[in-house]
C-alpha cells in the first residue's frame, strides 16, 4: 500500500509539473518551467483511498467512472484546499478564474479530473 501511495504521489507531481510547464506557453514563456508543491505529493498520494472505488465501479461505462472519479477528486481538492488555505499554505489559488469555488476548485477542470481519475484507475489495475 505504501508503494502505491508513493507511486500515485510521484505521478501526480510529475503530471502537475508537465501541466504547469505546458501552461506557460499561454504567456509565451518558452522556458516551459513547471512547478508543484510538496503538499501535492501527499494529496495525489491519497488516490490510495480511491482503490476500492476503482474495483467497485470497474464494470461501468468509462464516462460514469470518469465522472465518479472527478466527483471524488473535487471533494478531495476542496477539503484539502480549505485546510491548507486556513493554514495559510495552499499552493494553488483559482480566485482569478471564472468558474471557481472559493478559489479552491475550478469547474472548468472537469475534463482534466475525469482523465486523471481514469489514468489512476489504469495505473491501479496495471500494478495489480
Amino acid at each position: 500500500m505504501l508503494i502505491r501511495f508513493l507511486i500515485y504521489g510521484a505521478l501526480g507531481c510529475l503530471i502537475e509539473v508537465l501541466w504547469t510547464g505546458l501552461g506557460s506557453l499561454r504567456s509565451r514563456d518558452f522556458k516551459l518551467g513547471g512547478n508543484t508543491s510538496l503538499w501535492m505529493f501527499f494529496i495525489y498520494g491519497m488516490v490510495i483511498f480511491l482503490e476500492p472505488i476503482f474495483v467497485l465501479i470497474a464494470p461501468l461505462n468509462f464516462i460514469i467512472r470518469g465522472l465518479t472519479y472527478a466527483a471524488f477528486i473535487y471533494a478531495g481538492e476542496f477539503v484539502t484546499g480549505l485546510a491548507l488555505q486556513r493554514a495559510g499554505v495552499c499552493p494553488w489559488d483559482y480566485s482569478h478564474t471564472k468558474y471557481h469555488v472559493r478559489g479552491i476548485i475550478r469547474a472548468d477542470y472537469l475534463p482534466c479530473w475525469i482523465a486523471l481519475g481514469l489514468f489512476y484507475e489504469w495505473v491501479y489495475f496495471a500494478l495489480r
